[in-house]
């Protein structure tokens, strides 16, 4: 959520922010609503200065016995009393109508954020190993999957509908073999700290990390109110939620492997083959807490580990800076990080990095106390995977995959895969 002050202070800034990600100035509207409700407070704060004067000029009008003008300031301190009750549930609407027409308010973009419509307008950053070069015509993964006999989609539409996937055998150990591996290289070499949070989290979590109010048709809802995350990313951030962390306990760097569940609504016709595009996949996050002045340089430290699993895989991918136009609503700047698919003869996305300021960090009411101060200042908050799993398995069995239909294991994961160097048909 964006700071009414600073909006308040800058206008132009503010709207001009908004044209970048190709919306409509907002400005003047904001401040109009923060100026009645400013107006409100005012006034209730005249009224409870004028009834404790009042109050005090009763006492004085009865030690002097003057009966009327006791009368008259009582009738007034009674008026007032009828005029705060009524004043304190309008605050109350002025401060929730704010709080709502920011709500739903995207991050302000960095300035060196390229300015774009959509992905057609990222910036490529760097490039990262060699694709390569195949003697036959490589397939796609669920073609390599099916003819394994252990990638089930139709069966997997029998229990649960579309885009789901049933993995059996050698692909589902490998599926978990990679989030291990992920895990390990994050917890023991990177320093994040690895957390098992709950999969269910109330609006309140929700709201924090911005999903909430409104991205809640891209959300599955439990018929007890709670929701199913969409990313870890939701309650690792929020466990700082409504608390003041100390300076010296910054960086919190944090880990977590999930499934994730996203009810892809828009993307109808988009990726209908294969475990691309799933309503559940698994996936390794990192969450960074920060202090303001770390937040850019831990973007770009999260982004490298985030790199380092598909350099030890020996996966080629690109590093690409979202355009304003591409990128995500709580967003300051994201980094996409794309692997290379031969399948598809494409690179796609597996990983997004993104750096979100305070934004966050004010939604959830999180705060650290720099050294020496006795005020506190927002959090700001980080995330990005580390990476998806299911597309690192779609990426392993198309880059490594053989003339015959078998998949070799990427070096990095034999230690996971008890003793198997290679996924073969049964015979």
């Amino acid at each position: 959520m964006l700071d009414i002050k600073w909006i308040r202070e800058n206008p132009e800034a503010f709207d001009d922010a908004l044209a970048k990600r190709g919306m409509e100035p907002l400005s003047s509207g904001l401040i109009a609503l923060d100026e009645k409700r400013r107006q409100h407070v005012g006034r209730v704060q005249e009224a409870q200065e004028r009834r404790n004067a009042a109050s005090k000029e009763i006492g004085k009008a009865m030690a002097e016995k003057d009966a009327a003008t006791a009368e008259k300031l009582k009738a007034e301190v009674a008026e007032l009393k009828t005029f705060l009750q009524e004043a304190e549930g309008e605050e109350r609407r002025l401060d929730k109508e704010l709080a709502d027409a920011l709500g739903v308010i995207p991050n302000v973009p960095l300035d060196d954020v390229p300015v774009g419509k959509d992905e057609a307008d990222n910036v490529e950053a760097r490039r990262v190993g060699n694709q390569r070069n195949f003697s036959f015509q490589p397939k796609e993964h669920f073609e390599i999957g099916e003819a394994l006999g252990f990638m089930d989609f139709e069966r997997a539409a029998k229990l649960s509908g579309s885009r789901f996937t049933v993995l059996k055998s050698q692909l589902a150990r490998l599926e978990r073999a990679l989030g291990q591996f992920m895990l390990d290289l994050h917890t023991s070499e990177h320093g994040y700290m690895e957390v098992q949070p709950p999969l269910l989290v109330n609006d309140a979590t929700m709201f924090g990390t911005g999903q909430l109010p409104k991205f809640a048709d891209d959300l599955f809802r439990t018929s007890d109110g709670r929701w199913l995350i969409p990313t870890a990313e939701v309650p690792l951030t929020n466990l700082v939620r409504e608390e003041i962390l100390d300076l010296k306990d910054l960086p919190i760097r944090m880990t977590a492997l999930t499934p994730c569940f996203r009810s892809e609504a828009g993307s109808a016709g988009r990726d209908t083959r294969g475990m691309l595009r799933q309503h559940q996949f698994m996936k390794v996050e990192m969450v960074s807490i920060t202090d303001a002045e770390s937040s850019l340089a831990e973007h770009e430290r999260m982004t490298a580990c985030a790199e380092e699993v598909l350099k030890r895989l020996g996966l080629p991918f690109r590093t690409v800076v979202l355009c304003t136009g591409d990128m995500g609503f709580g967003a300051q700047k994201t980094y996409d990080i794309e692997v290379w698919l031969p399948g598809q003869n494409t690179y796609r996305e597996i990983s997004s990095c993104s750096v979100c300021g305070d934004f966050q960090g004010r939604r959830m009411n999180a705060r650290y106390r720099p050294e020496g101060s006795k005020a506190t200042r927002f959090v700001h908050t980080l995330n990005g995977s580390g990476v998806a799993v299911g597309r690192a398995l779609i990426a392993v069995i198309e880059n490594y995959q053989e003339e015959d239909g078998s998949v070799t294991i990427p070096e990095v994961l034999l230690p996971y895969m008890g003793g198997l160097t290679k996924i073969e048909k049964p015979e």
